[in-house]
């Protein structure tokens, strides 16, 4: 049978995943080289060097725990028809197949949460806190579970029930509607993300007049990037990581630095990382970028489509019909090799304009400031001097710490 072939696939296709995820991985922790790089002596000592290796190793072995549990809890869902068992549960609770998707996904968020939570709160309380990361409390901790909770309901619920629209209200070509109705939400999220998302979770504070925001002034005129918003977000909050982020397109465009970030570096070095973020938007990758993304939503509508009308790939998961729901978790396995293919692309010219941002940072502010930055952001997070090469070239957004200094050649 037809749902017997599908469902061969996508039992293989999870496997395969995790199998290729996991080994990736393996290789990766263990590429760890005992030496120094010369360039960053300065910054590590042989007990910080061995903390870093051994804050990677703790990372990755509750990681494998996490992603072994999850697929022998998705292999036996599989094998002893859990997902037809969970639709017949909401195909009974109701008439409305609007409220049969809806429990169906509320129950499965639910439970992959209830599962996750144990993994995500020893991440935060066991290992953050023993590197000395962590300054979020319990407090917070349920209160982030809470947020997540209701933007799940309601943004979760309401892209949900939209696309269920979109596809109930045509029986053909409903892929292009949905297509240009995701495209405008994520252009939508992507402007007014830090005036909408951000404060839900974070308090985002006006840079205040002195001298940074002076010297981030003159140089975005210098360079003639018009920025208006500029705001220190509270990341102290949670961790002493040190981050920043850029969001919006044209009036709408924002820089929120961490205050963990302002903190542990000089101004020199923070007009030095914008630099480099304008280097991205003067060379267009931001809109690049934008364009490839909108071109992948339109494919993977499209293919979206042709699966939820092969009625056996819902049959496959234990359906006596189609059902859009289990449409849908079929489809999310059935996309990950495309999905990876994509990915790996998007990641190849990420890490190309990674250099490129790099080389105008060095072009109009100062090549060993970013390189001092880059340095100090890498040796506070504990990161891996070492990633492996096919771990880099499959899951790197950023080219690594070490390839990007000998680009910038920083005494």
């Amino acid at each position: 049978m037809a749902s017997d072939s599908w469902f061969i696939i996508i039992f293989s296709l999870v496997i395969f995943n995790y199998l290729f995820s996991t080994v990736l991985n393996f290789i990766n922790s263990r590429n760890w080289k005992p030496d120094i790089p010369s360039n960053m002596k300065d910054f590590y000592d042989e007990n910080k060097y061995q903390k870093a290796r051994d804050y990677g190793k703790e990372k990755e072995r509750i990681s494998f725990i996490g992603s072994t549990i999850s697929l022998l809890l998705m292999l036996l869902m599989l094998s002893f028809n859990g997902f037809g068992i969970l639709n017949d549960f909401s195909t009974d609770f109701s008439e409305s197949v609007y409220v049969q998707t809806g429990i169906f996904f509320l129950i499965l968020f639910v439970a992959s949460d209830l599962i996750s939570l144990p993994f995500s709160w020893y991440n935060t309380f066991v290992i953050e806190e023993k590197y000395g990361f962590n300054k979020t409390t319990y407090k917070t901790f349920f209160i982030d579970k809470v947020k997540g909770y209701l933007l799940t309901v309601i943004i979760g619920g309401g892209i949900l029930f939209g696309i269920m629209y979109i596809v109930d209200s045509l029986t053909s070509g409903f892929w292009i509607w949905l297509w240009l109705a995701l495209t405008s939400l994520m252009i939508l999220i992507n402007m007014f993300y830090a005036d909408v998302i951000v404060p839900i979770f974070n308090k985002l504070t006006p840079l205040e007049d002195g001298a940074l925001r002076t010297k981030i002034e003159s140089y975005s005129k210098k360079v003639g990037y018009e920025l208006k918003n500029i705001f220190i977000i509270d990341g102290s909050k949670r961790s002493t990581k040190a981050n920043a982020f850029f969001s919006g397109l044209g009036p709408r465009k924002t820089i929120a630095l961490y205050d963990t970030l302002v903190e542990k570096h000089t101004d020199e070095e923070l007009v030095a990382v914008l630099a480099h973020e304008v280097g991205h938007f003067k060379k267009k990758h931001v809109i690049t970028s934008l364009i490839l993304t909108i071109l992948q939503l339109g494919l993977m509508t499209w293919l979206f489509e042709l699966c939820l009308k092969q009625n056996e790939i819902s049959q496959s998961l234990g359906a006596d019909e189609m059902a859009f729901h289990l449409g849908i978790v079929a489809f999310g396995v059935l996309y990950s090799p495309i999905g990876t293919l994509l990915s790996l692309f998007m990641n190849v010219l990420s890490r190309k304009n990674e250099f490129e941002a790099d080389a105008y940072a060095k072009n109009t502010a100062n090549a060993g400031d970013l390189a001092l930055a880059l340095k100090k952001l890498s040796v506070d997070s504990l990161s891996n001097l070492y990633p492996h090469p096919l771990y880099v070239f499959f899951h790197y957004s950023h080219p690594p710490l070490l390839k990007r200094l000998d680009r910038l050649n920083p005494s």
